[in-house]
């Protein structure tokens, strides 16, 4: 599908997220909340690294979970929130590619790790005897590369076709990032079948990772419910915080790529929830509802007044 370099579009503008709210509010708020996300999922990070009692499978998943979340926010928020305190809000052509490809990568890449989150549960549930057998430091590994691997190539396969399309105006994204459903409705031509190509291409991870997550996990509350009861309701308190993490962000992910509703301020509410909330809500749900990440925060906060 070879378009030619037929863009005169230099750059797009980007009407934002409100435009009658108090400026200062949402700056403070935006700005306060992406401190929080990156400084949260840096702590937990942090933790997984240096705490000796944390180095296991999942702990590894969630280190990289957290890592992925910090970059999730950061591909979107510091842009919105500088818009805040500009009348232009302008992004470059390559700019808003830039932000395509990475939000596309880096969503197929949070779906596939989860997945493979719901794995290591399911072997440690399921199968405990076999689990360091199962989930060697080799297969850990394997599966994390596997995830950027397949978080990559999804990428690419959109952002080449979108990348050719010929944009000669209107400019304007009526959101405060480059979105790819609003961002080819902006090219001059018939985008239909574009369109319903790359809703299949997104459809395709995001089902399977989703039919995937609801066999593991139906497995592992199949299981509990036969587990002693000390066992079950630890079984079920860390699984209640990955299906609760998983709900979160698939939701707007399907109604964003895979079923777009063409509603302006629900996709913005989406929008703001998946990029800004869900990487927030992530490191709390996790600490929070983990003994071992709280005994870790305690351990860390202990030797941090030590010395």
């Amino acid at each position: 599908m070879d378009y030619g370099n037929q863009s005169t579009v230099s750059d797009f503008v980007l009407l934002g997220l409100f435009h009658a709210w108090n400026i200062q509010v949402l700056l403070l708020i935006f700005s306060t909340l992406f401190l929080i996300i990156v400084s949260g999922n840096i702590v937990i990070v942090i933790l997984i690294i240096t705490d000796p009692h944390l180095h296991s499978p999942m702990y590894f998943f969630l280190a990289n979970l957290s890592f992925v979340d910090m970059w999730l926010s950061s591909n979107t928020t510091p842009k919105m929130i500088t818009d805040f305190l500009r009348k232009n809000k302008t992004i470059s052509f390559g700019g808003c590619m830039c932000q395509i490809f990475f939000a596309q990568c880096i969503a197929a890449l949070e779906m596939v790790l989860l997945v493979v989150m719901a794995f290591d549960r399911y072997v440690a549930i399921c199968k405990p005897l076999h689990y360091t057998t199962i989930m060697s430091l080799q297969k850990c590994t394997g599966l994390v590369v596997t995830a950027w691997t397949i978080g990559f190539v999804h990428a690419l396969s959109q952002i080449v076709f979108i990348v050719q399309l010929p944009f000669c105006g209107p400019r304007e994204i009526d959101s405060f990032f480059c979105d790819r459903p609003l961002v080819i409705k902006l090219a001059c031509m018939d985008h239909h079948n574009l369109e319903i190509f790359l809703n299949v291409n997104c459809g395709f991870v995001a089902i399977t990772s989703f039919i995937l997550l609801l066999i593991s996990y139906t497995y592992i509350l199949l299981t509990v419910c036969k587990s002693s009861k000390a066992g079950a309701s630890k079984a079920l308190s860390t699984c209640t915080a990955h299906i609760t993490v998983v709900v979160l962000f698939f939701g707007p992910c399907i109604f964003l790529y895979v079923w777009p509703l063409s509603i302006t301020w629900i996709d913005k509410f989406l929008a703001v929830f998946y990029s800004v909330f869900t990487p927030l809500l992530n490191p709390i749900i996790y600490t929070l509802r983990n003994k071992e990440m709280r005994n870790a925060m305690k351990r860390f906060r202990s030797y941090s007044m030590y010395s």
